[in-house]
């Protein structure tokens, strides 16, 4: 059987990837990092082809304990292709050239369904790639298919189980079936660390890159608001929403993430994008922590003993590569949260209903009363939770409601200016540490609650920050991460400062392949 028909078998939205039969893996693609991929390749060692079948068997071996992976590109061998093509005639595009990258799919890809895990939006064919998909693509990336979300980037139900969706059913954490992978982002989470693609793309609004990069055992990157284009993916917030990388490694993060920075028309927030991108990978320095001050963030507090004991060794471990740590013990901006729902609920309404009312004719939600409508008539939406936040959402009034100006002023203002930058410039620091999030918990469908408990995510979610997070450590086998924050356009500094850290202490352990087999 031809490479193509092995491959177009498994490229049906909902086909069972247990469908075809492809061949055994020819490349060891196992936790590799994306940059030795890139040097085999460079070196003809492998083609990039042989590289996305080898992704390709794993993912059909793999994603079935999971389910991280919702639907595959029909295109992407094409791809691989005309990536080995461009090598042999020495125009290799840089490290991102010819190697596999998974999508979240609320991101738009020209010809696949862009749902958010919502039945509502499965006739959603966008005819254009989003200005993300398209940096990916024009760096020489394969586009590898889309990865499962919860449903609406977790937007739907305060009652809502992360990893759900009603199109993708509910993704497992690889490091334990039992548990959450968190999300929004969590196929993407889950499908990177199990080695299913050479590193994935996550988006955020509070959390949903570092809370799955972290439960994941990942590092993963929440772009400073305005780095990245928003175009052509599903909204929530465009005072917080951004996407960004999730990989296995620092530099294979920030390889990916000067394909994706970029300046886009089309977003005004991204305006200063290009002045402030770099080449992120060229940059990191592995002596980032030598004499640099670095605030621990005290006051973020909750977090569990065995949490705050890996915490501390990875604080030791900063030490040792020269950082001076000083402890941060206030912060005063402890009513952000209270202006943050005010501004999501609304932005919401008027940013969803902006996104839907551009999508082709077949989709026939064209507003968020609409989509309110077609959950309580579609009983396979709300089989494990309702739909709250939407109902919250469309009651509110646009953006021309004072309240809501105020709350966009003032959660901002305490958050940036006077959170972040008071702590970073009151202190002397470079940036600010804390643990991101506890470890997994546990899925409770009779709940229908994430029991997630604390988190670092907010005030750089908030104040549209930078928030790098990286493996630590473990507590009980499962992966926790650290989290470096720092101002606007800190992102090379950070990044640095993750790889010093990573280069050090090598914290990272890939999942054992024990993941079970239990189904919603």
């Amino acid at each position: 059987m031809e490479t193509t028909e092995r491959f177009a078998c498994v490229a049906v939205l909902g086909l069972s990837l247990t469908a075809c039969s492809l061949a055994e893996p020819t490349y060891p693609v196992a936790d590799k990092p994306l940059t030795d991929i890139a040097a085999d390749l460079d070196a003809g060692r492998v083609s990039s082809e042989a590289v996305t079948l080898s992704y390709l068997a794993r993912i059909k071996i793999e994603d079935p304990k999971v389910r991280a992976v919702l639907a595959l590109n029909p295109r992407a061998l094409d791809g691989a292709r005309a990536a080995d093509t461009r090598r042999a005639a020495g125009g290799r595009r840089g490290p991102l050239d010819g190697m596999p990258i998974l999508i979240k799919d609320n991101i738009d890809l020209a010809g696949m369904p862009t749902t958010a895990g919502s039945l509502a939006l499965v006739e959603n064919l966008p005819a254009a790639d989003s200005p993300v998909v398209r940096r990916l693509t024009g760096a020489g990336a394969v586009i590898l298919g889309k990865t499962n979300l919860s449903e609406w980037a977790n937007f739907r139900s305060n009652w809502s189980i992360s990893g759900w969706s009603g199109v993708g059913g509910l993704t497992r954490n690889p490091y334990d079936p039992a548990r959450s992978p968190c999300g929004s982002s969590s196929g993407s989470g889950a499908a990177a660390t199990m080695s299913l693609a050479a590193a994935a793309i996550g988006t955020e609004t509070n959390g949903s890159i570092t809370c799955p990069s972290a439960m994941n055992g990942l590092v993963g990157l929440k772009p400073t608001v305005g780095l990245v284009s928003r175009s052509g993916i599903v909204p929530i917030s465009h005072n917080q929403d951004t996407a960004g990388p999730m990989a296995r490694s620092v530099a294979d993060a920030a390889a990916v993430l000067t394909a994706i920075a970029g300046s886009d028309p089309a977003d005004p927030a991204t305006g200063e994008a290009d002045a402030h991108k770099t080449d992120y990978l060229k940059g990191l320095d592995p002596n980032a922590l030598k004499g640099t001050r670095i605030g621990v963030m005290r006051f973020v507090t909750g977090y569990s003993p065995k949490l705050n004991a890996v915490f501390e060794i990875a604080l030791a471990a900063l030490k040792a590569q020269g950082a001076e740590l000083i402890d941060i013990n206030s912060f005063g901006a402890e009513n952000y949260s209270k202006y943050s729902q005010v501004i999501l609920n609304t932005d919401f309404k008027v940013d969803l209903n902006a996104y839907l009312a551009k999508m082709p004719p077949a989709v026939k939600t064209r507003t968020l009363a609409d989509l309110i409508a077609f959950n309580n008539a579609e009983p396979r939406e709300t089989v494990l939770f309702a739909q709250d936040r939407f109902e919250m959402a469309e009651a509110t009034n646009g953006f021309d409601d004072p309240i809501y100006k105020q709350a966009v002023e003032t959660a901002q203002r305490i958050t940036g200016p006077e959170g972040i930058d008071r702590a970073l410039q009151e202190n002397n620091v470079a940036a600010l540490v804390t643990p991101t999030a506890e470890p997994a918990f546990l899925d409770d469908p009779a709940t229908g609650l994430d029991a997630g408990g604390q988190s670092a995510s907010s005030i750089p979610a908030i104040a549209g920050y930078p928030h790098l997070t990286v493996p630590m450590g473990a507590v009980a086998g499962l992966p926790v991460g650290i989290s470096f924050i720092g101002p606007r356009w800190s992102e090379q500094l950070l990044l640095s400062l993750g790889h010093a850290f990573e280069q050090s202490t090598h914290a990272r352990r890939p999942p054992d392949g024990n993941a079970g087999k239990v189904r919603f």
